[in-house]
Formats: C-alpha cells, structure tokens, sequence
C-alpha cells in the first residue's frame, strides 16, 4: 500500500492566535515533478438539471457556487486547499486507513474540497456538503498523474471559517468530525481523531462491529478502529512550535511554521516536495475581509506568499495558471496519463531559475532570498494596515492585489 504524502495542515484560534484572527494554514506535499497553479472561479448561477464534470466523474451541478480561490495540482479539478467568498477555507489530507481506497474512479478528496467550497458558505455547511456528496457518489481513483501505477487514499479534511473548524475524516463513505473553537489543531497524513466525536455517519458504529473492529464495550475511538498502526497520534511537529508562540500566532507564524524543513512540515524528500502553500487569515469580526496568502510555487522556504482578497471582478492572473489542454489532455483520455504534458506556468518556469540560483551559487542565492522575503514583508505589512483600518475597504484599491503581487514576483526574477 503507498504510503500517503506527508502534508500538514493547522487552525489556531484566539486566545493562541493574535488580534481575534482565526489563522489557517498547509503545506500540499505532492509528487516532486507535479505544478500546482492558483485559479479563481467567480461565483455563478447554473440551469436547474445542469451538471459538473469533476477530475473523474459527472454529478449534479447545484442552482448557484460561489466565488472561490484554488491551489491544486494542475490535471485536475478539484484542489488540494482553498477558500471561498464567505471565508471558509478547506484543506484536504491522503490518508490510509485499514479498508483499501478504491481503485473505481469516484470523487477525490480533492474534488470534495473544491465542491465544499462552491457550495458552502460556512465550514459546517461545507462539512454537510462534503460527507452527502461521499455518501451519493463515494471516493475513488488515482490520487496522481501516474499511467503506469493508481495510487489511492482515503480522505481528510481540516475545514475552516471566522468562527470555527471541523477535522472530518473518512474511510469510504464512512466519516466522523470533531468541532474546534479555540487552540492550535494540526491534522496531517494520519488518522487523529479519537473519542471526541461531534458529528458522525449514522451508521458508523452498526458498520465498525459488524466488520469486527469494535465490540462496543469501550470508547469509540475512531482512529484506533480505523488505523491500520498505532502511530496515529504521533503526527503533528508543527503544533509545538505554534503552541510556543502563547497568544502571538499571526500570517507570519504561519508562514515560519510551514517553511520549517527541520520539524518535516516543509517536505523535501526523494519522493515528495511541498510543491504549493497556503496561509489564510480570517477575522472573527465579519466587517474585516479574510485575507489569503498563496506561494503558487513548490518549497515555501524559497517561495513568496502573495495575498489575495475577494472582492467583485477581481483580475484573473494568468501567469500562475497552467496551459490548458482541452479534451486533449491525457488526463481526461481513456487510458489516461498515457503521456505527461508540459503544465508549468510562467511563475512556476521562474521559479525554477531562482532555485537554480540557489543551488549553485550561494551568495546570489541569499541576496536574492532576501529581497525576496523583503517584498513579502512589504505585502504582510500592507494586509496588516487592512486589517486594522477602521474604514470599509475600497475594493477598487485590492482588485488587482494578488495580480500585482505576482507581476513584481515575475520581474524580480527577470
């Protein structure tokens, strides 16, 4: 069995976090050679009987989505982490558990992030979303761009808004969820759930006995029925250095906490790179907008998080969206994958010269590190003066943000 990519993902809530944000965050840990691109979806109104065509499967479409902002791996159409016009943010995790994934090409955990977001405007509605879409559709199919091999995992999910976060985790159709209103969580590649269930599938427990994985004579623990070892709580390196940081946890924290190699949060290994990031900052008084910083780029430690805001018309950012490729596209062929096609963005195709810097001449390397965490600075310090204006926002002045944002990152690199 494949072992799933060792992703992570955090919420802290006051009193941990500063100045009553909510602050989010995840480290996408995918194949090393797989582009992640940002993509935004304007909300929409759709015909009634209307459907969608997700990564594998068609389903019904719902009257109306709402507006949402992506990072996902770029053959696909779900996303690994994102957020909505009503400041829900969702994150999903590859997870093993001890009933095999389905190979039958289903939703993906990744689809059910996308479709939570489209059609939930709070983190529980989002949750319902997800968990009725996996009881009438299922999951199923490869996790990677991979022809020669399908790789499969059940899913996780850390689901986020201004007020609160739900941990869901699934096996099959099968789920439990845990609320959190305050402290540090941290969800990664392993189950975590244990007897602190707040909401469940209604036949969970009926189907754990009759499998044989419970008597029901002791507490229901949900990862010590499902996991396949007992390392299911040995998870989380991050959370410590978040918990350490008492009532100051910020988008900065955040940013640091994910860009930590040494803790493992931030994977560079044979098999797997952190190949996309995302730091989201909601405000727990509705009258701030949510702020959401993206890298767009693989290895946060060497990659800039750029903000963005919603608000009407925003401005399309092609530069970190990747080439399309229609019903051409081997992903969409049966057999599919038979062929890899060249899916790197123009900030990707940067990037890729910075890193070059790095590895190969270091006192280039550091001087371009620092201008570029200069410009990041810059950014955190402009969303700051947001967040503590008293005035309503002029979305006039933040339309083009995260357009800008990209744009100086691409000259830079020029």
């Amino acid at each position: 069995m494949a072992a799933a990519p060792p992703s992570y993902c955090f919420v802290a809530f006051p009193p941990c976090s500063k100045d009553g944000l909510v602050v989010f965050g995840k480290n996408s840990a995918r194949p090393r050679d797989e582009v992640q691109e940002v993509v935004y979806f304007a909300s929409a109104n759709h015909d009634p009987g209307s459907k969608v065509e997700c990564t594998y499967i068609e389903i019904e479409q719902v009257p109306k989505t709402h507006a949402v902002v992506l990072s996902r791996p770029s053959w696909l159409w779900g996303a690994e982490m994102g957020a909505n016009e009503h400041g829900v943010c969702v994150a999903n995790e590859a997870i093993v558990t001890r009933e095999p994934a389905s190979e039958s090409e289903a939703l993906l955990g990744m689809d059910l992030v996308r479709l939570g977001l489209e059609r939930g405007a709070t983190a529980k509605e989002a949750l319902d979303v997800i968990v009725a879409l996996l009881e009438e559709h299922g999951q199923g199919g490869n996790y990677y761009e991979d022809g020669n091999s399908c790789h499969t995992f059940q899913s996780a999910f850390l689901i986020v808004d201004r007020k609160e976060a739900w941990i869901l985790e699934t096996s099959g159709k099968y789920w439990a969820a845990e609320k959190i209103t305050e402290g540090v969580k941290c969800i990664c590649n392993q189950l975590s759930l244990t007897t602190k269930i707040d909401a469940e599938h209604p036949e969970l427990r009926n189907y754990v006995r009759s499998q044989g994985w419970w008597n029901g004579d002791t507490d229901f623990n949900f990862s010590e029925v499902f996991s396949l070892a007992d390392d299911h709580l040995a998870c989380c390196s991050g959370r410590e250095s978040l918990e350490k940081q008492g009532g100051d946890i910020s988008a900065q924290t955040m940013i640091d906490v994910l860009r930590d190699k040494d803790s493992g949060v931030c994977v560079d290994s044979e098999s797997f790179l952190t190949t996309a990031s995302i730091v989201s900052v909601l405000p727990q008084d509705p009258s701030s907008p949510c702020i959401h910083y993206f890298t767009g780029t693989p290895d946060p430690s060497r990659s800039i998080f750029k903000p963005f805001i919603f608000v009407d018309d925003v401005k399309l950012v092609p530069k970190v969206q990747s080439p399309s490729f229609g019903d051409d596209d081997p992903a969409k062929k049966i057999p599919r994958f038979q062929e890899k096609p060249d899916r790197r963005h123009e900030l990707y195709k940067a990037h890729e010269w910075a890193r070059s810097v790095f590895e190969n001449d270091q006192d280039k390397g550091q001087k371009l590190m620092r201008i570029m965490l200069d410009l990041e600075k810059q950014g955190l310090e402009a969303m700051e003066d947001i967040l503590t204006c008293t005035e309503i926002l002029d979305a006039a002045e933040v339309v083009d943000l995260f357009y800008d944002c990209v744009d100086t990152e691409l000259k830079f690199f020029k």
